[in-house]
């Protein structure tokens, strides 16, 4: 009589243990060989969502692994807690964003503990905590004393009615994200941090992260953006002056028809004191976001100075001088010369100011016909250029560079798309930046015996702006070289600057410095970081950046954080909804709806719905599932399983009842096998034997390899060949190895089934199985038979059979012997191990 397996009595039980027991305690001065293992660490939004499970049971199913096979497995969890959503929901509920935030926190820590994650608790940290945030003002001033932090007036979106900076992405259409004001460009201080005195080595370091996927690394290749070119100065004509131009393509200036400058230009600014016409032209520059993709699809618009500028191959040729809204004062020098037939954006803006268009790169073989409605981009020769005709583009640029250095007029270079990283955000819930601003002094950084700066906790989001500005008296402070009366800065660090070195306070937690240097370079750098490929450019390569800053200025001998990445896929939800007769979408969750996959009707009402796409699970589309109620249903082992198998880890996952539910049929078949157990059964199954052997080393080579779908698939198949084998030492031998296979992915199952087989100890400090070499070996092979290249019976065999022995078998195959009817073959081919082809 077996009994039944309740998941919920195992789950919290198992999970009570592991606490009392500290399990997953990572010792720093173990001498076993070290593991870090750790997945992007949250924002406590509330509520974990099956992507959070997903990204999870990843990591853990490692970590587990990796302790089996006796590493010393460092896999914390800790909170990204400061953040704007906090200072919404202050400005919401009317509840302070410290109090809100520590409540998601226990919240969402009670969640994740009911998934059995094998994490080390003690090490747990929340960036909104003065324990951590201290430290990283502690690190934010010896980067300063290193020249590494700076300060100065930089272009910013402003939102004048929240009075707030705001970030490219938060500027939707021109206008704030949540008050809907028209933003405008300010100039406001603010910190920067000198990533771009690291560009080159952070693009070199790409080259070694070959456990990183390819899509990213090309991703932060772009983003860091390498270019080479050319500085070229272009003079006024008839005029005294000029102004310096960057390009990538110094080969297309034969086909140059304007030169524009930024909004933002010294020379625009001073045409501008004397133009009322240019003043209102450049504020309406400055109402458009900062964003690139803003700028990219925003129309093409420009003002003609009226000056003219000399072209440097020739003398009599003039060009006009725009100021344009595309261009931009940070990236080269603020200027650009014009070459429409080459360049979209150019071509767009030649057509709407009738300007001339001259094609000078034509395909291979052609002479270039005349530039329609779209900029040629593509390979080719030099034509309507002079001296560069019949040059390959390479070979033209190489000569205008050699000609502009030898005349003096240009000179080959290097840019950067990487801007230096600004740091200033304009409110309250992040950490606060610590400097003191002296009358007499100037800015000054707040001593380390000062430290940590602590965010005051009285204060109010009645009024738009930053709290910190008004508050009565934290800003008033005095200053710490004159003793005079002196502000503190009230802006706070962008929050990625907390997550850019998590993963080391995670390895080295010491009261009084940011992390020991040996600890924290024992474990580092992470040896697997597993998350979404959304953060795969800002977050990654800032924290590349500080851990080699941190490097620079002797704190640790490390440089790259992670080792190795994996971004795992989405888990995705059909969607429901009905549209409204003026255009408006509602949308219904799969709680509110029945549905057979074909039609779809409200529980409550019987009316009809749409069934949509199935896409990411989104709560403004309410296709999300509580992993609570799921958890409460079928117990947290099925969940599990249900977020490794089926889709490849680093695809999409779709969710559907069936699965879960064919998941936890899954978890009761394993249960029914390790409860019926017949330990007395004698003789051994050679089949089964081999079968579990060779699970044994493929799933230890998924796991590694992060195939978790297809190690699931490999322990599908073992269950089932120990169903259909008949009881044996054997059987009851795979029964017991099976519960130490599955314990990565289903613990409390396995520990449950260790101690109903009467194993000591905990199974999640037990070894993984070792696989005999022996038994992964087939001694037996199946040979195809065919007739004429068609495949028409097929033999097991021995391993290694003879030729002439394959040949009388084949020969004697029930389906040959029919198939040639007593004619005798023509010729008769055999590969041994593998088929016997007979022509006849």
């Amino acid at each position: 009589m077996h009994t039944r397996f309740n998941p919920l009595a195992a789950d919290a039980r198992w999970q009570k243990i592991w606490d009392e027991r500290e399990t997953f305690r990572a010792d720093d001065a173990s001498a076993k060989p070290k593991s870090y293992v750790l997945e992007m660490f949250p924002y406590p939004s509330g509520r974990i969502h099956m992507g959070h499970v997903r990204n999870y049971t990843m990591g853990d199913v490692l970590a587990r692994f990796r302790r089996m096979t006796g590493h010393e497995v460092l896999h914390p969890m800790g909170w990204d807690a400061f953040g704007m959503p906090a200072e919404n929901a202050a400005m919401e509920k009317k509840v302070h964003p410290g109090t809100w935030t520590r409540a998601n926190i226990q919240s969402m820590k009670k969640q994740l503990k009911r998934l059995g994650f094998a994490l080390d608790w003690s090490r747990e940290l929340a960036t909104c905590e003065p324990e951590y945030y201290g430290h990283e003002q502690a690190l934010f001033l010896d980067l300063y004393k290193s020249g590494l932090v700076y300060r100065k007036e930089s272009a910013v979106n402003w939102d004048p009615v929240d009075m707030t900076v705001l970030a490219n992405e938060q500027v939707i259409d021109g206008k704030g994200w949540r008050s809907g004001a028209v933003v405008e460009k300010r100039k406001l201080s603010q910190w920067f941090l000198k990533i771009t005195d690291f560009a080159d080595d952070l693009l070199a370091g790409l080259g070694d992260l070959k456990d990183w996927p390819e899509k990213v690394r090309l991703m932060q290749e772009n983003w860091i953006g390498k270019s080479q070119g050319m500085r070229l100065t272009f003079h006024f004509s008839g005029a005294p002056g000029g102004f310096e131009v960057f390009t990538t393509r110094p080969d297309t200036l034969y086909g140059a028809s304007f030169t524009a400058i930024a909004a933002e230009h010294p020379i625009a600014q001073e045409l501008a004191r004397n133009s009322p016409e240019l003043q209102a032209f450049i504020a309406d520059c400055q109402a458009t976001g900062t964003a690139a993709a803003d700028i990219e699809t925003a129309e093409k618009k420009g003002f003609d100075t009226g000056l003219r500028v000399t072209h440097p191959l020739d003398p009599n040729w003039h060009l006009p001088l725009y100021v344009a809204n595309f261009v931009l004062m940070d990236y080269g020098t603020g200027a650009v010369f014009g070459c429409p037939a080459h360049d979209q954006r150019d071509l767009d803006f030649a057509r709407k100011y009738d300007l001339p268009v001259t094609r000078v790169v034509a395909p291979e073989g052609e002479d270039g016909v005349a530039i329609g409605s779209e900029a040629y981009t593509g390979p080719g020769r030099l034509v309507n250029s002079h001296f560069l005709n019949g040059m390959a583009v390479e070979d033209a640029k190489a000569a205008i560079v050699a000609r502009a250095q030898h005349e003096g007029w240009g000179i080959g270079t290097t840019v950067w798309r990487l801007r230096d990283w600004g740091v200033s955000r304009q409110r309250y819930w992040g950490t606060p930046i610590p400097f003191i601003h002296c009358d007499e002094c100037g800015v000054v950084p707040v001593p380390k015996s000062q430290l940590p700066v602590k965010l005051p906790e009285d204060v109010s989001f009645d009024i738009p702006g930053n709290p910190l500005d008004r508050h009565p008296t934290w800003k008033h402070v005095d200053c710490p070289q004159c003793q005079k009366p002196a502000r503190r800065e009230t802006d706070t660090l962008d929050t990625f600057v907390d997550s850019s070195w998590y993963f080391i306070r995670f390895a080295s937690q010491p009261d009084d410095q940011p992390f020991d240097r040996a600890v924290a370079e024992s474990w580092l750098p992470v040896g697997q970081y597993i998350g979404g490929v959304e953060h795969a450019i800002l977050h990654l390569l800032y924290a590349r950046f500080w851990t080699r800053a941190l490097k620079h200025i002797g704190k640790i001998d490390v440089a790259e954080p992670f080792q190795g990445l994996f971004t795992q896929g989405m888990v995705t939800h059909i969607t429901y909804f009905q549209k409204e007769a003026d255009g408006k979408i509602l949308w219904y969750g799969p709680e509110d709806v029945n549905s057979d996959g074909q039609i779809a009707t409200l529980k409550d009402s019987g009316a009809k719905v749409t069934i949509g796409r199935i896409e990411k699970m989104s709560k403004s589309k309410k296709n999300v599932v509580d992993p609570d109620l799921i958890v409460d249903q079928y117990g947290a082992d099925a969940v599990r399983w249900f977020m490794l198998s089926d889709s490849p880890p680093e695809r999409d996952l779709p969710w559907s009842e069936a699965g879960i539910e064919g998941c936890w049929r899954f978890v009761n078949r394993l249960w029914r096998l390790i409860d019926g157990i017949e330990d007395a059964a004698q003789g051994q199954d050679k089949d089964l034997d081999r079968k579990l052997h060779k699970t044994i080393a493929g799933v230890a080579t998924d796991i590694e390899a992060l195939g978790f779908n297809k190690a699931v698939a490999k322990l599908y198949e073992l269950t089932g060949a120990i169903e259909k084998a008949k009881p044996s030492a054997s059987r009851a031998t795979a029964i017991r190895t099976l519960v130490r296979l599955v314990a990565p992915m289903a613990p409390h199952l396995a520990e449950e089934g260790w101690e109903t087989l009467g194993e000591t100890g905990l199974v999640a400090d037990a070894a993984w199985p070792t696989a005999d070499p022996a038994l992964l070996i087939d001694d037996e092979v199946t040979i195809a038979v065919q007739i004429n290249g068609k495949l028409r019976d097929t033999l097991t065999v021995a391993k290694g059979m003879p030729k002439d022995e394959l040949e009388a078998l084949a020969l004697a195959a029930p389906n040959v012997v029919r198939q040639l009817d007593g004619e005798t073959p023509k010729k008769i081919i055999v590969v041994p191990d593998r088929l016997v082809n007979i022509v006849a």
